[in-house]
């Protein structure tokens, strides 16, 4: 993490940020520092500092819209799932959108480069503001004086609009301009969100009033022994941009400092809905990567809010090798494991320095501050990028103290970070404001949240093994804060040169991010609802998108018709139309659940209020339950729900499923084994 001329502690007056680190902590800090500097003269060759690039605005601005799935608005392609995307953002996230691709366009005009499409051409320009995207849409048209204000195109009773028109972008909740009023889309393009079905009020799927509250995940965990504080609710069921937006206007967000004390940390409790949790892993990949795009739209006006810039400097990027272990980025160690183990998602390497760890090193003092016998780390190193892809390893012969050594080095010789350095100023501004744990979680969450795969999964897979490590802290000394501090310059490193004062607290801040990792491990890694709602809402938008112009003249005319005329209950449920059911075997409520690796492999369920994902999984295991070896095969099934406005979705076994089926009349329901990491 830190540069060559940083390698000295800086002699300064700590501020408040910088004593949060005990002395102690900052002696394993700078410990680490000189052993990654002892490791680097020894023979493995570091990268020089990278100097930063100097870059404009708007090339850093239409990086953010391709990073975020919106390269549409910079090509100018007509493109289903940029239009989608853009379709289903809230208020503030459409406001960062706007923002940025404002000052795109700015800049371009500037450079007279190519021709850009105004902002208005994609936002438009109103002055009423829309309805809350934030309440799940729930003041949809009913007729009134919204419905009349719509966009002419949706009203006509007889012209359709012409190809232009339809493929012109835009944004039925838009953002908030300069005056406070927020963008709807003129009157000569489509509102793709208007052709979209209601959601049920409680989309996100808080549960109904009178409801019983679902079981709740909660982060006590091995930290939670002597001292448990007072537990606070988490949602995840509302935009947390929105929710601090709204809390900066009220002036009623919560301060915190940080403190060393592991037990300080607020105790959060996340309550399960009526849709249950969702872990990254049991969504498509598909279904992840908008989920990414999303998660960084949010993440940027979640900063937006506190007035704080998401910046990312280019930097000249260092090309990782294409072969061997060290250096070598995730994706390529991923890609030559999957060639031995097609379901593995952290690199098998690593997993093996976990195991050589945790076979006799849990106990060891100071595991992850000992260097090794830098001879044998040398060899060792040189051995694995050698024989480890081909089997030819022998693992035996390492100790713990070495594989500790190599996984730490295994980190810091990726091309780039686990984690987003790039990131750690806006967080050193977030905490500069000394906001609650809250929101500090929030924001580390979305951050995951827009991790790639590879790297969200070895996170989750590396702050799994931290947490047996830190379980052993009586007898191996490693507390919460000695493995935040040691690894923090390993898992967030940056080759620009710094000044010590920039280093240390960017140190600072990379290990209380670390910490807040494993503090809340246990709900760091679930996917927020309101994040989920808005990729459904992306997949519906798509597939109107692609349907033919005739196709999607008769549907608008059927969703004003249906909303003119159902009851607001009714309106608000995604149903099948009637010709839909006629075609289907299975009558309205009930659902037709397939087992292809059962005796029993499809059966007819007849939902009610109290159905959970469980109860159908018991009901297969009894049907199955003629041979032992059938019970064991159902104990490692899930339900999930295949297509309709999702890809893939294993359900939580608490998720109700006539909740989940009034959302998704479209999916089908299957029973198969999830998959293992």
């Amino acid at each position: 993490m830190l540069s060559n001329e940083s390698l000295h502690p800086p002699a300064f007056s700590r501020s408040n940020s910088e004593a949060s680190v005990d002395s102690a902590s900052m002696e394993d800090f700078w410990r680490e520092i000189e052993s990654i500097k002892e490791s680097s003269m020894g023979g493995q060759e570091e990268p020089p500092p990278a100097e930063v690039t100097p870059v404009d605005e708007g090339e850093l601005e239409a990086e953010w819209l391709q990073d975020v799935g919106l390269s549409t608005l910079i090509s100018g392609d007509e493109e289903e799932d940029g239009k989608a995307l853009l379709s289903t953002l809230t208020r503030t996230q459409a406001a960062a959108v706007e923002k940025r691709y404002n000052t795109y366009t700015q800049t371009m005009r500037k450079k007279n480069k190519q021709s850009v499409r105004d902002v208005r051409d994609i936002f438009g320009v109103r002055e009423s503001p829309p309805r809350d995207t934030c309440d799940n849409h729930t003041n949809q048209l009913d007729g009134t004086k919204e419905e009349r204000e719509l966009p002419t195109v949706i009203k006509a009773s007889g012209s359709m609009p012409d190809d232009a028109s339809l493929n012109s972008t835009t944004l039925s909740d838009a953002s908030q301009d300069k005056e406070g009023s927020f963008a709807v889309p003129r009157s000569d393009s489509v509102a793709i969100l208007e052709t979209i079905p209601d959601l049920p009020v409680h989309s996100n799927g808080s549960p109904e009033p009178g409801q019983p509250v679902q079981n709740a995940v909660s982060d006590d965990d091995y930290l939670e022994k002597n001292i448990p504080p007072e537990a606070e609710e988490l949602s995840f069921e509302v935009s947390y941009s929105e929710m601090v937006t709204e809390a900066l206007k009220r002036n009623k967000l919560k301060k915190s400092d940080i403190k060393k004390e592991d037990y300080v940390l607020t105790k959060f409790i996340v309550q399960k809905t009526r849709f249950g949790l969702t872990e990254a892993g049991d969504l498509s990949a598909e279904d992840m990567k908008k989920i990414r795009h999303l998660s960084l739209i949010e993440l940027t006006a979640f900063f937006d809010a506190f007035g704080i810039q998401l910046k990312r400097n280019k930097t000249e990027k260092v090309k990782g090798r294409d072969n061997g272990i060290f250096g070598v980025p995730l994706t390529v160690l991923l890609d030559s494991d999957r060639k031995k183990d097609p379901g593995v998602k952290v690199p098998l390497v690593l997993q093996k320095f976990f195991e050589k760890v945790e076979e006799s090193g849990l106990e060891s003092e100071g595991i992850f501050r000992l260097s090794g016998c830098t001879a044998k780390v040398k060899q060792y190193r040189e051995e694995l990028d050698a024989k480890f892809n081909a089997d030819k390893f022998k693992w035996d012969k390492m100790c713990h103290r070495e594989a500790a050594v190599m996984l730490k080095a295994f980190f810091r010789e990726l091309p780039t970070s686990l984690f987003p350095v790039e990131y750690i100023p806006a967080f050193i501004s977030l905490m500069e404001r000394g906001p609650h744990v809250k929101v500090q979680f929030q924001a580390l969450h979305l951050m995951v949240m827009a991790l790639p795969d590879a790297n969200r999964d070895t996170a989750e897979a590396l702050m799994t093994f931290f947490s047996k490590v830190i379980a052993n802290e009586s007898k191996n000394r490693m507390s919460l804060w000695n493995i935040s501090t040691v690894m923090a310059p390993n898992l967030f490193f940056s080759r620009s040169k710094h000044s010590d004062y920039e280093e240390l607290l960017l140190a600072n801040t990379a290990a209380h991010i670390i910490r807040l990792m494993l503090k809340y491990q246990k709900i760091l890694w679930k996917v927020p609802s309101f994040l989920i709602t808005q990729v459904r809402r992306m997949n519906e938008a798509t597939m109107l998108l692609k349907k033919q112009l005739p196709s999607v003249r008769k549907l608008l005319r059927r969703r004003t018709l249906e909303r003119e005329t159902a009851s607001p209950k009714t309106s608000k449920v995604l149903q099948k139309s009637p010709s839909a059911r006629r075609m289907s075997d299975v009558p309205e409520g009930v659902i037709r659940v397939h087992a292809p690796l059962l005796s029993k492999v499809s059966m007819a369920i007849q939902l009610n209020n109290q159905t959970k994902a469980k109860d159908i999984l018991a009901k297969f295991q009894y049907e199955n339950s003629h041979g032992s070896s059938e019970c064991i095969k159902i104990q490692n099934q899930r339900l999930y729900e295949i297509g309709g406005n999702i890809g893939e979705h294993c359900l939580d076994p608490d998720a109700y499923i006539l909740d989940v089926y009034r959302i998704n009349p479209q999916a089908e329901w299957v029973i198969k084994p999830q998959p293992s990491s």
